[in-house]
């Protein structure tokens, strides 16, 4: 892989947001690319003017700016119809691109008959018997498509992944190029794409295998050089259950809401369905080095979007206060106790927005969680509670006195203080809490 020649490309059709499935695509593209030092291309695949959104493009260009996934450059199919219609001349001009005219209905029923005869539904290239009165009088009634011309042999590569593949083009229908409404498709756009762009790797879905195979017979076609393809296996659900890029819940705007940190996901990403185990890390220059394509398997990845909150908790828990004190002082944590704070809440949350929580027990104090069996309890233990300014010390002398005065030890000691002081079960470490504590409803 020589660094100063590596291209990679991203290429999403702006009709939905990213989620799960094709930010995988997207960040081993943007892995490879990085790894050696080369370009990452953002296409945008808007040929399609009905369903082609801008807010779907923008929203495409947050969400991988969220997660640092930043590309050299930006092309977009819609400005390049000029380009592809030059490519389509060529591929008529040498006999590669041929006009059709049957309509779905008529197909299905080919295909159809074909399965009943037992037979593969592969086009048959009847198109290419008419004579040219037959097509002017079928132009007359309907626009026609054009197919391309596959050679009919085996077509062979090294796949990145998948190691050694071949396709008997003679088992698939000639592709269709271009609509009956002149909109040209993916699988033609893309070619001249990644030709003109002088792409060296893509790496995408299992399920374009069948489309790599008729692509490259294409960009021989038009002149183009062999790419290093590689097909990643598909995301499942935790039972194995197919992913649906309808589902909200995977929708990277959705998981961000969420407070799910982009490091989490990016970590996750790059190692789910590897040999190698999931270790989040802290940028995305140490998952682009660790990063190894060849480590992946074929067999379906199963993904679960709760993996994410432990992940997220860990890499949250990991900041320095530096990387964290902006924000405590958005909250507004006084500077002099910012870094106490810090040390305190940061074992005790698993995202960033729960600090919110805790700064506004130590701003505001709690109510008191009292059971009826414990009031008499606490009443004492208000009584002992040392005067202010509390220390490290405070926690320890208090519950000392406590237990002296009630003869109470142990859970039954400390967890109804620390119910009454918090109004929960469950927190930091008490000796380190107390100092923090600027109000307490105890009191």
């Amino acid at each position: 892989m020589t660094a100063s020649k590596t291209v990679t490309r991203f290429a999403p059709s702006p009709t939905g947001y990213i989620h799960v499935g094709n930010l995988r695509t997207a960040l081993f593209n943007y892995l490879i690319a990085r790894k050696a030092g080369g370009t990452f291309i953002l296409r945008l695949d808007d040929t399609d003017p009905e369903r082609s959104k801008q807010e779907y493009a923008d929203g495409i260009q947050e969400d991988l700016q969220w997660l640092g996934l930043n590309w050299d450059r930006m092309e977009k199919q819609s400005e390049r119809l000029d380009r592809y219609a030059q490519a389509a001349d060529e591929l008529r001009a040498s006999g590669r691109l041929y006009e059709c005219f049957e309509t779905p209905t008529e197909l299905d029923l080919k295909r159809k008959k074909q399965l009943n005869m037992g037979k593969p539904p592969v086009y048959d290239r009847a198109a290419l018997k008419l004579s040219e009165a037959e097509k002017a009088a079928l132009r007359a009634e309907r626009p026609g498509h054009w197919r391309f011309k596959l050679d009919q042999e085996r077509i062979e590569w090294t796949d990145g992944i998948l190691g050694e593949l071949s396709l008997d083009a003679a088992s698939v229908s000639d592709p269709v190029l271009i609509r009956g409404d002149g909109q040209v498709l993916y699988t033609m756009a893309s070619v001249c794409d990644d030709i003109d762009f002088g792409i060296t790797h893509v790496v995408r879905g299992s399920d374009h295998v069948t489309n790599t195979a008729t692509q490259i017979q294409i960009i021989q076609a038009l002149g183009g050089k062999p790419l290093s393809f590689a097909h990643h296996s598909l995301l499942t659900g935790p039972q194995g259950e197919a992913l649906s890029k309808r589902l909200g819940t995977l929708a990277l705007r959705d998981l961000r809401k969420r407070g799910i940190e982009p490091m989490a996901l990016l970590s996750l990403m790059a190692r789910l369905g590897s040999a190698d185990p999931v270790e989040v890390r802290k940028s995305i220059d140490e998952i682009a080095e660790n990063f190894d394509l060849s480590r992946f398997g074929s067999a379906p990845t199963k993904f679960d979007v709760e993996d994410l909150v432990p992940l997220t908790s860990k890499y949250v828990s990991g900041l320095s206060f530096d990387e964290i004190s902006a924000e405590l002082t958005t909250l507004g944590v006084p500077s002099d106790i910012a870094e106490s704070f810090w040390d305190v809440a940061r074992e005790n949350i698993t995202f960033r927005s729960d600090l919110a929580a805790w700064w506004a027990l130590c701003r505001d104090g709690a109510d008191p969680l009292i059971d009826p069996e414990d009031e008499e309890f606490v009443a004492t233990a208000k009584t002992l509670l040392p005067a202010r300014p509390w220390n490290e010390n405070t926690w320890s002398e208090w519950t000392a006195a406590v237990k002296e005065a009630t003869g109470r030890k142990g859970k039954g000691l400390f967890m109804p203080l620390r119910k009454a002081l918090t109004g929960q079960q469950h927190g930091p470490d008490m000796s380190k809490l107390m100092p923090l504590l600027q109000s307490v409803k105890l009191q």
